[in-house]
């Protein structure tokens, strides 16, 4: 999948390395080393990066984070847990590439849904799921 000069992919257990060049601001923190092995080691958990192609070695600009379950009595669904993007790569389409590479992840594994949570005030993600063919569906506070 790619978007102008940025492609999309999965990692796996053996990316590690790529994200050893991470554009600022693409994650709310500094990158762990033994949290990225446990992270890709884990087969329950999807981590789909936008690469920009027009460096000699790509750096990630982007990335959504997923994880599919099961539970006894529902059907395997996927939650989108996060999408990043660098301040420098954003409104290009890359963020709903990314969801749009988990959701693909999400139909491959069988999961028959797939949710996230966001708060009302936080506009961008609400249209990025939107644009990614996301339903809004409103949560009665208690």
């Amino acid at each position: 999948m790619s978007t102008s000069s940025v492609s999309i992919r999965l990692l796996n257990s053996a990316d590690q390395e790529v994200l050893a060049d991470v554009a600022p601001d693409v994650f709310d923190g500094p990158i762990q080393s033994d949290l990225v092995a446990e992270f890709l080691s884990d087969d329950r958990h999807h981590l789909a990066v936008a690469l920009d192609a027009g460096r000699v070695v790509g750096r990630v600009v982007g990335i959504g984070s997923a994880v599919h379950s099961v539970h006894p009595d529902k059907p395997t669904e996927l939650w989108i847990n996060e999408v990043g993007v660098a301040p420098t790569h954003q409104r290009r389409g890359i963020g709903r590439s990314l969801v749009q590479a988990l959701l693909e992840k999400g139909r491959v594994l069988g999961c028959v849904e797939a949710w996230v949570l966001t708060d009302e005030e936080n506009t961008p993600a609400r249209q990025l799921y939107g644009s990614a063919g996301g339903e809004e569906l409103a949560v009665p506070c208690t």
